[in-house]
C-alpha cells in the first residue's frame, strides 16, 4: 500500500492512529534497553510484551500487530527465538521491524543477520551507517554497536538493500533517511546531538516503527512518522532539559514525557521533512 502524500497532517494522523488503537507490539530485544523501549511504547499509547523465551514466543508472535527483533545482546538460544517468531510474523502477514545492531562488528552478528534474513524479508530494517552498510554486504567500519560512518555514506547501500528485502530501510543519523524498496526517499533532519549519549534511543526507534506499521501499511510512512515522533521529541526535551540547567541523565524522561504530551502543533512547527 502507497500512501498518496506524506506530510505533517497525514504523520500526525499515525501518531493518533496509535494512541487510539493500542497495538500490541512484540519484542525481543537486548538487556540493556528494555525499560525505556518499553516505556517509549507506553507513552506513544502502544502495548509493549517483551517475550523472547522460545516456549512461549510463537504464542506471543501470534496475538501482536507487529514483531520487532533487535540482536544488541545475543546469544544462540534469543536467535532461536527470533527465527521462530518471525516465521509466525511472517505466515500472519504483520510487520517485522530488524534492528542489526553492531552489525559488522563481529562474526557472530553477521551469522545472527544473516540466519534471520533466511527466514524471510523483514518489512523495514533501521540502523545507523555501518550497521546498513555491512547488512547490504558492503565492507563497513564499526565502534562496537557505534557508526563509524555518516548516514550518508549508506544511502547506496540502503536503496540495494530496500531492493532486496522488498522493503524499507531506515539509516540513522544526524539526518535520519527513510528508503523505500520503491525508491521514495525522505530526510529527517529534527532530533538533537544530546540523543547520542543517551542509551536506547536507536533500539526505542526500531520499536517505534514497529508500532506505526502496525497501524499504517504504508510502511514507509510509518516509518517517517515513528523517526519524526521520536526525534521531535528528543529536540524539546533536550532544549527543556537545558534550559533546567540539567544534562543528559534527565533526558531519558523528558523524551518519554514529550512523546506522550506531544500536540499537533508542535509536531507540526518542528517537523523538518524533505521528500
Amino acid at each position: 500500500m502507497v500512501s498518496e502524500k506524506v506530510g505533517a497532517s497525514a504523520l500526525w494522523d499515525d501518531v493518533l492512529s496509535v494512541r487510539r488503537s493500542a497495538p500490541l507490539i512484540h519484542n525481543i530485544t537486548n538487556f540493556v534497553v528494555m525499560n525505556f523501549t518499553a516505556n517509549v511504547l507506553l507513552a506513544v499509547g502502544a502495548s509493549p510484551v517483551m517475550a523472547h523465551a522460545r516456549e512461549e514466543v510463537e504464542d506471543m508472535a501470534g496475538i501482536a500487530q507487529a514483531l520487532v527483533l533487535n540482536i544488541g545482546t545475543l546469544e544462540p538460544a534469543w536467535i532461536d527465538s527470533m527465527k521462530l517468531a518471525f516465521a509466525v510474523a511472517l505466515r500472519r502477514k504483520i510487520p517485522c521491524v530488524l534492528d542489526p545492531v553492531g552489525a559488522g562488528a563481529t562474526r557472530y552478528r553477521n551469522e545472527a543477520i544473516a540466519a534471520l534474513l533466511a527466514v524471510g524479508a523483514p518489512a523495514v530494517v533501521r540502523g545507523n551507517a555501518s550497521e546498513i552498510m555491512s547488512v547490504s554486504g558492503e565492507q563497513a567500519k564499526t565502534k562496537g554497536v557505534d557508526s563509524a560512518a555518516e548516514a550518508s555514506d549508506a544511502l547506496s547501500a540502503a536503496r540495494n538493500l530496500a531492493r532486496r528485502i522488498d522493503g524499507v530501510v531506515c539509516v540513522s543519523g544526524a539526518t535520519d533517511h527513510v528508503i523505500g524498496h520503491d525508491g521514495r526517499h525522505a530526510r529527517l533532519a529534527n532530533g538533537d546531538a544530546w540523543m547520542t549519549k543517551l542509551t536506547g534511543t536507536g533500539c526505542a526507534a526500531t520499536a517505534l516503527i514497529g508500532a506505526f506499521a502496525a497501524v499504517q501499511k504504508d510502511y514507509w510512512r510509518a516509518t517517517i512518522a515513528a523517526m519524526a515522533l521520536l526525534s521531535i521529541a528528543g529536540e524539546a526535551a533536550a532544549a527543556k532539559v537545558r534550559a533546567q540547567g540539567a544534562g543528559v541523565g534527565s533526558l531519558s524522561a523528558a523524551m518519554i514525557d514529550a512523546m506522550q504530551l506531544m500536540e499537533e502543533a508542535e509536531f507540526t512547527r518542528r517537523l523538518k521533512l524533505e521528500l
